[in-house]
């Protein structure tokens, strides 16, 4: 079978399917939803709907969160992520068990109620949170709410602009409203132009990885495959723990969102985008397809788009619920059908994504940046920031802060200024241990080490990273060695198992920490601890084995001799 033939084959395949392939997600999670029952029982009939095999269903149900957990005729979510578990150190999980009378990971007997522990839900800033259906519940009361003893309560994201000219939150604060920047693009611009401001901009990946974008935008455009093809990715599947920047941007001003996308598929030449808004986040989802039907009704999408010769369509899906499928080549994988699994690059998404098109993928935050900087100009943007690293960023903090919520600083404010300045430091009657910075696979900075610019370079001087930027603090009721066994847990559950560096290594790493407890690993643990943290640094497919040793050692710096033992 030549290469054209190959291709044919596998456009035929994902038709059959549903292109995207995230319609089989969808049949998938409609079924889920219908029964109570494991994936086992109705996962092969969705597949054999659609003329595939068993293991086409089979494959993807049993991966993502949604799908594999049982569902009674009330599910409820529970979060146990970084910020959840630092506001009640994890005491919130058994209450809300007791109040709804089933274990998490069950159904209840009578088929009424399941309970399902989940790793972010976006309210860490009024954290312990939980979702009963697509409400909202948050609060330390959180378990009587969902008893009824107590009215429901779930707060809207405190939200400000701490540089004097905001560029992400233009729209949030009334500085700028969406829809401005398009029109007079496609009508007086070129791709190469819009290429040309972004470049300029310095404008880099706000999800965490960090790539310049226009750079990532040219590669899309250097792909030997028709450009027609090409495919932008508005990627909202969020799953950083302490950050819920992407869920505030879709919430509160999802026509940014999208203009940043329409700007992104012009300057790609691309006539197709797709916006995945991670199923945690039911009132984005709600908000984004509202917008999305506003634009379509205004005339800013479809075809010859006011008046020009551009084309640009979009469509909005939701995930499924993982935390490795944000990576862009997993997620990648999730929108085609199957599991949210990292795949090997080479080929890069630019050149092989979506179906075999050539594929770009941005994070939400970094597109809500784009009108701005079409707007105002790429050199405007690049004297905001650092020399090194330009621009703005929005950075969240959590629920054990005096004052929580979301703020756009620029890149190069210290920590410290922003804890201290903006969160107004620690909770009355707390005092702060270490903060965690960047999420998961970002790192920790001890409390009293916290002027440090908030810039790339300066993280990782420090051990940490940027990431998606969000500050958890611990504060001194968690012990050292229960915060360290968390990043296991989490490392654990959401390694997506593509690899055995960091399928095993994650396992074994929580074997490890929750045999030693308090006391530290004995010299045998330590040499097989230490060899593990090696292997998955270097081995790891993608960056979440990668990070995960990098992440506990900062944890370990941090808190110095209160982890001794674990730094061997």
């Amino acid at each position: 079978m030549d290469l054209a033939d190959r291709f044919d084959a596998f456009r035929a395949l994902a038709d059959r399917r549903g292109r995207p392939g995230v319609r089989l997600i969808a049949s998938l999670a409609d079924a889920a939803a219908a029964s109570p029952a494991r994936p086992q029982a109705w996962a092969p009939a969705v597949a054999a709907q659609r003329g595939l095999p068993a293991a086409a269903g089979l494959g993807p149900a049993t991966f993502y969160a949604d799908l594999a957990a049982g569902r009674g005729r009330r599910h409820v979510r529970v979060c146990t992520a970084a910020a959840c578990f630092a506001a009640r150190l994890g005491g919130h999980l058994p209450e809300v068990e007791q109040a709804l009378g089933v274990t998490a990971g069950a159904v209840r007997a009578d088929g009424e109620v399941s309970l399902q522990a989940v790793r972010c839900l976006g309210y860490c800033y009024a954290g312990p949170a939980c979702l009963d259906g697509d409400a909202p519940r948050t609060g330390p009361d959180v378990a009587d709410q969902l008893s009824g003893r107590a009215a429901p309560r779930a707060p809207q994201i405190p939200a400000a602009d701490a540089t004097g000219d905001p560029v992400v939150l233009a729209g949030i604060t009334g500085a700028c409203g969406p829809w401005r920047v398009w029109p007079e693009t496609v009508a007086t611009r070129t791709p190469e132009q819009v290429r040309a401001e972004v470049a300029a901009s310095g404008l880099r990946g706000r999800g965490g990885a960090g790539f310049p974008v226009a750079a990532k935008w040219a590669a899309a455009g250097r792909s030997p495959d028709t450009s027609p093809d090409t495919v932008v990715i508005a990627n909202g599947d969020e799953g950083d723990p302490g950050s819920y920047a992407d869920r505030l941007l879709m919430e509160a001003d999802p026509a940014r969102v999208l203009e940043g996308l329409a700007l992104a598929c012009f300057a790609c030449q691309a006539r197709r985008g797709v916006v995945l808004v991670r199923s945690e986040y039911p009132r984005a989802l709600e908000r984004m397809r509202a917008a999305l039907q506003d634009a379509y009704a205004d005339g800013h999408l479809g075809r010859a788009v006011h008046g020009s010769g551009a084309e640009v369509d979009v469509e909005v899906v939701e995930g499924a619920g993982s935390y490795v499928a944000g990576e862009e080549t997993a997620l990648i994988a999730g929108l085609e059908g199957g599991r949210g699994c990292a795949r090997p690059r080479p080929p890069y998404p630019t050149r092989e994504g979506l179906w075999g098109a050539p594929t770009v993928v941005n994070n939400v935050e970094t597109l809500a940046a784009v009108p701005w900087i079409v707007r105002r100009g790429g050199p405007a943007y690049a004297r905001r920031g650092s020399s090194e690293e330009t621009g703005t960023k929005l950075v969240c903090l959590s629920e054990r802060f005096a004052r929580p919520g979301c703020y756009e600083v620029e890149l190069g404010t210290p920590v410290l200024r922003i804890v201290t300045e903006l969160g107004g430091g620690p909770k009355e009657g707390t005092e702060f241990d270490v903060v965690q910075v960047g999420g998961p696979l970002g790192g920790f900075l001890a409390a009293d080490r916290l002027d440090v610019p908030l810039t790339e370079a300066a993280l990782a001087r420090c051990g940490a990273a940027l990431g998606h930027a969000g500050l958890v603090a611990f504060d001194r009721r968690a012990r050292p060695e229960e915060v360290l066994r968390h990043v296991w847990e989490f490392a654990a559950a959401e390694s997506c198992g593509a690899c055995s560096p960091c399928r095993v290594g994650s396992r074994r790493g929580l074997e490890i920490v929750r045999a030693a407890g308090s006391g530290g690993p004995d010299d045998d643990d330590a040499a097989e601890y230490a060899r593990l943290l090696r292997v998955m640094g270097e081995a790891s497919l993608c960056a979440f084995g990668r990070r995960v040793p990098a992440a506990v050692r900062s944890l370990v710096r941090a808190y110095g001799d209160r982890l001794a033992g674990w730094d061997r």
